[in-house]
């Protein structure tokens, strides 16, 4: 059962929203290979807003997750594709519905 999540806003730098947007398409390869990240959504926002949504089964599989090669990948490319640092919420799961 999920428990745990994170959703992380993500704002574009002028001209670079389709950077994010291929950069965010390729974090799926990343995510597929987390076992412990069951739930993975690159969203669009808006114009220049993005966002991930995943969720865990536990602490540990979201603590994972958040020192994993998807959060290298987005530290390391954030200066040249964010207008400012990712924004990241702690989400609890109170119930969900997923074809598993």
């Amino acid at each position: 059962m999920l428990k745990v999540a994170l959703f992380v806003r993500l704002q574009a730098k002028p001209g670079k929203e389709t950077d994010v947007s291929n950069f965010l398409e390729q974090g799926l390869a990343l995510a597929n290979q987390e076992a412990e990240t069951p739930v993975w959504f690159a969203l669009r926002l808006g114009p220049s807003t993005f966002g991930v949504f995943d969720a865990f089964t536990d602490e540990a599989g979201r603590s994972a997750h958040l020192s994993g090669p998807i959060a290298e990948a987005l530290s390391a490319n954030a200066a040249d594709l964010l207008a400012e640092p990712p924004q990241i919420e702690y989400i609890d799961v109170l119930g969900a519905k997923l074809p598993l």
